[in-house]
């Protein structure tokens, strides 16, 4: 069986060494006699699993002793309503950049639960930029400051970090997490979905600053309550086990191919400089997001007509490059070359697009 490639914004594509490795435990982890997905997690076969997993996370992210990593579940949208529900808590103020659809949903959510301020958005430009921010308009009293580090959707990223002073920095890196060194200690609270450069769908993480957890609103629920989480060390109830597993062998993927963040990065820089490479001079495709802020994730364009979009993308699959539909919101193309998409098939995309614009 012939393997595409997928470049599916998530759940997206997993290293085939680390899809191999689970084919041959999944039977049978270690000398266990069971499969993962079969273990009790108060188990000592997977409590080893679940704290090398942490382990091999804060060593490959540099994840200061004083922030706890949570493994939870709802995906990185519950955490829109979970996020102020254990952070805005003292002033009951919260400022958010809005970048894209998903930074949107998160303000929109948040403002259910006190004073919450959009103070910069690039909407009008169809969310094709990082938006500038006028410190003027931002709160210094607020509980925290939230961003969408990378917009999945719209192909740009945060290049450099909001200001926001004492105020704690909260980051949605779902689709950019892992994929290069990321200064921990600048952020008060990261979150992410697994499904994108993580792990299989089902695993949500949250790292978040120790002073931070504790002081609940009232209304929490005790499952969406990082203290009650942090306390009982990720199980409160049944872990999503089998999904951290995967995140553990994504792990030693990365440590073992890469070395360190860096070396991801350098990989993702080059996977992203042949496709944009390639955009900026063709006369057929367009790349959608300001240059400056372009993602090295999520690689956005059109052609500028509709036809020619669903023209292509139903050529590149019969050719084995499958999910370039953009978002439903926006249309055109977009690649999503998250960590395991390999260089290979970035040159393999890049070859098909050059042969599609000579015979269109």
């Amino acid at each position: 069986m012939a393997r595409v490639f997928n470049f599916s914004p998530g759940p997206s594509t997993l290293p085939e060494a680390v899809l191999k490795k689970a084919a041959s435990e999944l039977l049978e982890y270690g000398k266990s006699g069971q499969s993962v997905m079969e273990m009790s997690h108060r188990s000592k076969e997977y409590d080893a699993i679940i704290k090398s997993c942490e382990s091999d996370l804060r060593e490959l992210m540099g994840i200061p002793e004083n922030y706890k990593v949570l493994f939870l579940q709802g995906g990185a949208s519950l955490q829109f309503a979970g996020i102020p529900m254990n952070l805005l808590n003292k002033t009951g103020k919260a400022d958010y950049i809005v970048s894209g659809q998903f930074s949107n949903k998160a303000f929109q959510e948040g403002q259910k639960y006190g004073e919450v301020t959009c103070v910069a958005t690039s909407k009008p430009d169809n969310f094709a930029r990082i938006p500038e921010l006028n410190k003027s308009k931002c709160n210094p009293d607020a509980d925290y400051f939230h961003i969408c580090q990378n917009n999945t959707i719209y192909g740009t990223r945060f290049t450099s970090l909001p200001d926001t002073g004492s105020v704690p920095l909260v980051a949605d890196m779902s689709s950019c997490i892992l994929s290069e060194p990321c200064d921990v200690a600048k952020y008060g609270l990261i979150y992410a979905g697994a499904q994108k450069n993580i792990a299989p769908a089902g695993l949500t993480l949250v790292v978040v600053r120790e002073d931070l957890i504790g002081n609940a609103r009232p209304e929490t629920p005790s499952i969406m309550d990082y203290k009650n989480m942090a306390d009982n060390d990720s199980m409160a109830n049944t872990p999503p086990c089998y999904t951290i597993y995967m995140m553990g062998l994504v792990l030693d993927w990365i440590k073992s191919e890469f070395g360190c963040l860096a070396g991801m990065k350098a990989h993702n820089e080059k996977k992203a400089k042949i496709l944009y490479d390639f955009l900026d001079s063709s006369s057929l495709f367009k790349p959608t997001a300001l240059k400056s802020d372009r993602s090295l994730m999520n690689v956005t364009f059109v052609t500028g007509c509709d036809e020619t979009d669903k023209k292509f993308c139903a050529e590149a699959a019969k050719n084995g490059l499958i999910n370039l539909k953009g978002h439903r919101s926006v249309g055109g193309m977009r690649a999503s070359i998250y960590n395991a998409m390999p260089i290979e098939g970035v040159g393999k995309l890049v070859e098909f697009m050059k042969e599609f614009e000579q015979n269109a």
